[in-house]
């Protein structure tokens, strides 16, 4: 599991200081429920082919038979969209099904990612102290990579506990010491402070990175979803910086909140994230609508690309944000920037967290590690 050390102050209670804005503790209800669905993923696939029909058919692509399965469980279970509950149990719901995804490791045989330390502390924001979590493989070797991760959950949701299994995935897989950070949330602390924050945060690893016995030169900003956009807008503001990130991962990112691309009319709901959950999140991040064209809030807007870090972006097929992803790569290749763009043509939106669960998203997530530490080997 790991040696966790704390460098954060107590509080009431034990534990970390709670950034306002968090959301309850999941109900046991809710657990439970999320776990049983789960476990009905666990039945043959010819029985998921009888129990699902047929197969999904979409701009060419086939939906995962496990994907279309995981779907209908989901349907049947009783989970409500995000969108339409209110924030605490949209929250709380969000954090359930992420812990829920982690436990369905174990009958899958892979377990939790082995650590040799998990650090919590804090480092200094924009307005106030920012959590963070230090993951370091074991046995990794002075002078080591590093991932700054910024989570995903349409900047209202999620958190370091939510994204424990991922974080410790990504830097068990790829050697990386990873730094997961939470950052301020909607619609407590509207845009601009997730991106401030993990432009903040970048500065500080970057600063820090000898004294913590990281590779300045080897230094990757990271991100899924909502944790893309930040993860591209960080990339975009510290690309003139003495310590500019080596290498952005972006997975399935949300790059363009005027929402008007193509795959929002083909994928507007039925796949997870919709076309109505999108609009929710977007509405909770920007206090005015007009922000989407800013490009801190909309990367993909940005009209100067030159002299970005080289960038490895990949997406679902079944995703209202692929194309606006697919789009930003092109114009990443047009300003000259070394980009490799990969699509998992069956897999649905939230795949980082669905490797216990789907074998898709399984191969998915290691095929993205493979891709970084091919990477890094260049940037060495």
């Amino acid at each position: 599991m790991g040696l966790r050390v704390s460098l954060l102050p107590r509080v009431r209670g034990g534990g970390r200081p709670c950034i306002v804005g968090r959301m309850a503790t999941p109900s046991l209800t809710t657990l439970v429920r999320d776990r049983a669905a789960l476990l009905a993923l666990r039945v043959p696939l010819s029985w998921v082919n009888v129990a699902t029909g047929a197969p999904v058919e979409i701009d060419g692509r086939t939906l995962d038979a496990r994907a279309q399965w995981l779907l209908r469980v989901f349907e049947k279970s009783g989970r409500k969209p995000t969108h339409t509950l209110p924030l605490p149990e949209a929250r709380a719901q969000f954090e359930a099904g992420m812990k829920a995804m982690s436990a369905s490791l174990l009958p899958m045989g892979l377990g939790a990612p082995p650590i040799g330390e998990i650090v919590d502390r804090a480092i200094p924001g924009p307005a106030g102290p920012l959590p963070i979590r230090i993951y370091r493989p074991a046995g990794v070797r002075p002078d080591a990579p590093a991932i700054l991760f910024l989570h995903g959950g349409s900047w209202n949701l999620g958190g370091l506990d939510a994204y424990d299994d991922p974080c410790r995935f990504l830097a068990s897989a790829s050697g990386c010491v990873v730094i997961g950070l939470d950052y301020r949330l909607a619609p407590e602390h509207p845009f601009p402070a997730a991106v401030e924050d993990s432009i903040a945060a970048w500065r500080w690893l970057a600063s820090n990175a000898a004294s913590l016995d990281l590779s300045p030169r080897r230094l990757v900003v990271a991100g899924d979803s909502a944790g893309g956009n930040l993860a591209a807008a960080v990339a975009q503001a510290t690309r003139h910086d003495a310590t500019p990130p080596a290498l952005q991962l972006l997975i399935y990112p949300a790059l363009d909140l005027r929402m008007d691309s193509r795959s929002y009319d083909l994928y507007a709901e039925g796949f997870l994230l919709t076309r109505a959950g999108m609009e929710w999140a977007r509405r909770q991040y920007l206090a005015d609508p007009a922000q989407a064209d800013d490009p801190r809030a909309s990367p993909g807007l940005a009209t100067d690309l030159a002299g970005l870090p080289p960038a490895l972006i990949f997406t679902a097929g079944f995703d209202v944000l692929r194309d606006e992803a697919v789009a930003y790569a092109e114009r990443l290749r047009a300003a000259g920037v070394r980009t490799t763009h990969r699509d998992f043509p069956g897999l649905i939106h939230g795949f980082i967290g669905m490797r216990g669960t789907l074998q898709a998203a399984a191969r998915a997530m290691d095929d993205i590690v493979g891709a970084l530490r091919h990477e890094l080997a260049v940037v060495a």
